[in-house]
């Protein structure tokens, strides 16, 4: 088990949907971390997650104001902490399209300045997160994931002596995150009964915050340096999800968003050189490592997978129903949603 007792973590873009789901797993499941630190730059979100996670409750957290593209403040962050979970990143792909430098900024240039201020102190292990669209990427936000994965992995190549572990994990879209398709749905539903669907052949990854936390602590508790974790999870269709929310609703098609894809993949054949199966997750080992492969593969009975294989949403073998999608609205996004 990984061992959290007195051990400090520091989550960027903390105040955002996953790092507040990793706030509220930590702190009511491990409440032996000894200090919990919320990174990010948005005051008014920290003073929202204050009220619900005030200090008097929980002593062991804190709230920094800080901008991943400040790697002097990140220095200063990162003092005397154990684990970095790097969840800040600009997400939306129509707004990076639009701004590409501001997104360099923050993806790339962020995911350095992580990184550098992880060498300059004594962080042990990282956790990055990635995101389906940085596979074969098409759009510029997948396309700065995916070298933020890539600076991640070689970080491994790089610490010398430095014990300091770098990994990422790679998931799909989390159902009700903000911004997201479910919330959007349910918001238009009762604005205007009507659902536009980007492409009737769209379909999605999908995974739960809390799937998505546990891939986190997966990752920080069994990552050897350098693998990207990717997870089992089921797809659905597009249509699906507005029948799931909307029977009723008019569905007009206005067409596919600029950079987006109709199917999202996160293992290519090219990937399947170096992709094992791990029975719950799929890790893509990196090409230069510093352990033995056939100690990770007995340590963890890791399969390798067939060459050309690959992990396409429109291509998966698990996927979600109308009658799960509903049942899983109202477990994971709006309690009060009538299934």
């Amino acid at each position: 088990m990984l061992y959290l007792k007195g051990k400090s973590i520091l989550i960027t873009g903390g105040t955002g949907s996953l790092g507040k789901a990793l706030t509220y797993h930590l702190l009511n499941k491990h409440p032996e971390v000894r200090r919990l630190i919320i990174y990010s730059r948005d005051e008014q979100k920290q003073f929202q997650m204050a009220q619900e996670y005030p200090s008097e409750k929980y002593p062991q957290i804190r709230y920094f104001i800080g901008d991943v593209r400040d790697r002097e403040r990140l220095i200063r962050a990162f003092q005397d902490v154990d684990y970095v979970i790097h969840a800040a990143a600009m997400k939306h792909v129509h707004i990076a399209e639009y701004n590409p430098d501001e997104c360099i900024k923050t993806n790339i240039g962020g995911a350095e300045n992580v990184v550098d201020a992880c060498f300059k102190t004594k962080v042990e292990r990282v956790v990055a997160l990635s995101t389906d669209k940085a596979c074969a990427p098409i759009n510029l936000y997948g396309a700065t994931k995916l070298t933020s994965d890539k600076l991640f992995i070689a970080a491994n190549n790089i610490k010398g002596d430095n014990p300091i572990k770098f990994s990422v994990v790679r998931y799909g879209n989390v159902m009700g995150s903000n911004g997201s398709v479910i919330p959007f749905f349910i918001n238009k539903k009762k604005e205007e009964k009507r659902l536009p669907i980007t492409d009737p052949n769209m379909t999605r990854f999908n995974i739960s915050l809390q799937g998505g936390v546990d891939m986190v602590m997966h990752a920080l508790e069994h990552a050897w340096g350098g693998e990207l974790f990717v997870p089992k999870i089921p797809s659905y269709k597009i249509l699906d999800v507005a029948e799931a929310i909307g029977p009723e609703c008019e569905k007009p098609v206005v067409g596919i968003r600029p950079g987006e894809k109709v199917h999202e993949e996160m293992i290519t054949p090219s990937d399947s050189f170096y992709t094992y199966d791990l029975g719950k997750y799929y890790t893509i080992l990196p090409a230069t490592h510093k352990w033995k492969l056939e100690d990770y593969i007995n340590t963890f009975k890791a399969k390798k997978v067939a060459l050309g294989f690959s992990y396409n949403s429109g291509e998966n073998e698990d996927w979600e129903t109308v009658d799960s999608l509903r049942t899983l609205i109202k477990e994971h996004v709006d309690s009060t949603f009538e299934i």
